[in-house]
């Protein structure tokens, strides 16, 4: 979440002070980081601005007719490029206690907001979003999930399972680790026999990081080699403003992206016992 001059978020002529978009930018910003998973284990292009549409595929397909004999017409193919909103609301006596130096304004549904959006580009990177024409890295992959179990002191060999599958195939490393939000809590929670701590073994097995990624199911075990997964980012996200009455202004967190899938074959996901 980088800085904002976007006009059409309209925030210069929402109700709110300097000090008060500093404070919400800075709770998104903080909100966001941890749970904006999918673009920490992924390339990431951009942000190419509001105004970027589509991605170019680089392929065509025909078209049935052309203006005139003689001719042949190709159209180009592109991935456009999804908006995504989610709103929220602040009351105008919060804002002004802010303004005030307050430490405790209430900023709850902000903080819901930014994790709806941040589940929201999760699940469409990992799990797909066919309406907006996104294939999901689980969606695409090859290989069969390997089933976890629900003992954690196994999760080791699960994911080095996933690790030898990808060399199998020629997919190099590092590796990286999406772990939704019930495997994150059964690795945190689990001591290896003798107490030597879970997430160690699992970042010496990988070579690269571990990301709770709210929003997935189970876990994916992917490559951070490069070129494989490539997440396009329009605008990044930001706040923007609705409308307000005497009492409540209306905001909204936004941004636009898509995401393609270069090398199916470079993730196994591990999937839970159910």
């Amino acid at each position: 979440m980088g800085p904002v001059s976007e006009n059409h978020l309209l925030r210069s002529v929402a109700p709110i002070s300097s000090a008060g978009w500093d404070l919400l930018d800075r709770e998104a910003r903080e909100r966001l980081l941890v749970a904006l998973a999918a673009r920490r284990l992924v390339d990431f292009s951009g942000p190419h601005g509001w105004e970027h549409s589509a991605t170019n595929l680089g392929r065509t397909e025909p078209i049935a007719e052309a203006p005139c004999p003689g001719v042949t017409a190709l159209q180009r193919r592109v991935l456009p490029l999804a908006e995504v909103r989610a709103p929220f609301s602040v009351t105008r006596e919060e804002l002004r206690a802010g303004d005030r130096g307050a430490a405790d304004v209430d900023l709850d549904a902000l903080v819901s907001a930014a994790r709806s959006i941040a589940v929201a580009e999760n699940k469409a990177v990992f799990h797909g979003w066919p309406q907006a024409d996104i294939q999901g890295i689980t969606a695409v992959t090859p290989h069969p999930a390997i089933a976890r179990g629900n003992d954690f002191e196994e999760y080791p060999s699960h994911v080095a399972a996933a690790v030898e599958q990808l060399r199998r195939c020629g997919i190099g490393g590092p590796y990286g680790l999406a772990l939704g939000t019930d495997d994150y809590t059964g690795v945190i929670e689990t001591a290896e026999h003798g107490g030597y701590p879970l997430f160690d073994h699992l970042r010496k097995i990988l070579g690269g990081p571990i990301v709770w990624s709210p929003g997935v199911h189970g876990a994916v075990v992917l490559s951070r080699r490069g070129g494989d997964f490539q997440f396009e980012s329009g605008q990044d996200l930001a706040i923007g403003y609705d409308d307000h009455d005497a009492e409540t202004v209306r905001l909204y967190l936004e941004e636009s992206f898509t995401f393609r899938v270069a090398t199916p074959e470079a993730a196994v996901a591990l999937s839970p016992a159910d």
